[in-house]
């Protein structure tokens, strides 16, 4: 299959950007016009997930009705409408001997993408591959097959329709777990490895793969509220990062209160969150206040737990979230570097020194300055969709968008030059 994908990518890779905007064009066209037999599929699947006792989080990630295919659909038309990365000269100059050199983007090849129960990836992904000229290989996980395996009829009948190559995005999901191996060991044939999904899939794909891997998705995501923040705007930034979709990566997980604020500001989240049905984990400190207000009685609907250790390492994905009150803004720092896994942290503050001193010292790929987490997404930034969000340091970090699906090449422009 990655032998078909490579052959299929070479035509691909030199086809013009409007003949890609057409192909990317149609897909979206034909997903809408199909999206009630997806969603019937998907029904399928989520029924399934329900029965087998699924967590919540996890099947809203899983559900692909009418109005979330026709929302990634419009994904592919914003896809469809970015500038085009391949061919883009990135440097050049002329070297004294009258020899031009250009470095230009070129697409990667094939990509192997294996990921959860998320079928707007499959879509995602597709749409970014074709349009930087790339063929993909999925692997989404036996909880979406149905759903999956419509969406792929979908997109290979399209690309078969505009006069490619359906292998250039193709599944082994028939194969199961033996597919996803076969993917990791496929040096050679497969150009980069894609891990989407929870920290367990992510590890077992980069500690078993041979094949080149980007670490994407897993998200123990903070929340610092400085002693200088605006705590009546720290309140719905909160609630949006936690509550707005549990089950995703940008989802705030833990949030950390700066001592001079705690006293009159976390009754007041603690209040919100219990509202929202947010199960509290939190430190002594934490505890002691809102277990003291309203003569011990603490508040109503509140289920708070006492924090242990492993909490400040755990991404949740559900309605529960992790308090700590922290000195000082170094010792947020300090936690939050210590526990994070690299992807989104936030801080609430109105002091530009506090501002500037976290967003350099906080070691993530993105910081959100009052503003909710859920902003780090591929789409919000303006990159029409995203392969995944890179918490590791390699070329990509971030939202992965186009760019992120190239690489480099030189070409040298010589006129008979020959090193003395």
């Amino acid at each position: 299959m990655a032998t078909a994908a490579a052959q299929a990518q070479l035509k691909l890779s030199k086809a013009s950007t409007e003949a890609k905007n057409e192909l990317l064009v149609g897909i979206a066209d034909a997903l809408v016009e199909q999206a009630s037999d997806i969603e019937n599929a998907n029904d399928l699947d989520v029924q399934d997930a329900f029965e087998s006792g699924m967590d919540e989080g996890l099947i809203d990630r899983l559900r692909f009705n009418v109005e979330r295919v026709a929302a990634t659909a419009q994904g592919v038309r914003n896809v469809a409408a970015l500038a085009d990365p391949v061919g883009e000269i990135v440097r050049g100059n002329n070297l004294p001997n009258g020899m031009r050199l250009n470095q230009i983007r070129v697409p990667l090849g094939v990509v192997g993408m294996i990921y959860e129960a998320r079928p707007n990836v499959t879509v995602d992904v597709a749409s970014l591959a074709l349009k930087s000229g790339n063929a993909v290989l999925l692997r989404g996980g036996h909880a979406a097959k149905r759903t999956n395996a419509a969406i792929l009829q979908v997109v290979g009948s399209v690309i078969e329709g505009h006069g490619f190559d359906s292998a250039l995005v193709a599944s082994v999901d028939a194969y199961g777990r033996q597919g996803a191996t076969a993917m990791m060991q496929a040096r050679g044939y497969i150009d980069l490895l894609v891990p989407r999904g929870g920290a367990g899939l992510i590890r077992a794909v980069v500690e078993q793969s041979k094949v080149p891997v980007i670490e994407t998705g897993a998200g123990n995501v903070h929340i610092y509220v400085d002693a200088s923040g605006d705590l009546d705007e720290a309140v719905p930034i909160i609630l949006n990062a936690k509550t707005q979709r549990v089950g995703v990566c940008n989802s705030a997980e833990k949030l950390l209160v700066h001592r001079d604020v705690a006293d009159t500001f976390i009754p007041v989240i603690a209040k919100a969150l219990a509202m929202a049905n947010v199960v509290l984990r939190v430190d002594e400190s934490t505890y002691d206040i809102v277990a003291g207000l309203n003569g011990g009685n603490g508040i109503e609907g509140l289920d708070m737990q006492h924090a242990v250790e492993e909490d400040w390492d755990t991404e949740y994905l559900a309605l529960k979230m992790g308090v700590r009150i922290v000195d000082s803004m170094q010792e947020a720092i300090e936690h939050i570097n210590a526990h994070s896994t690299g992807h989104t942290e936030a801080i609430i503050s109105e002091d530009y020194s506090a501002i500037e001193e976290f967003t350099k010292s906080v070691d993530s790929a993105v910081i959100m300055v009052n503003a909710s987490t859920r902003f780090t997404d591929g789409g919000m930034f303006g990159l029409g969709a995203e392969l995944g969000i890179s918490t590791q340091k390699m070329h990509a970090r971030g939202p992965m968008g186009l760019q992120e699906l190239t690489t480099t090449k030189w070409i040298g422009y010589g006129t008979g030059q020959v090193r003395a």
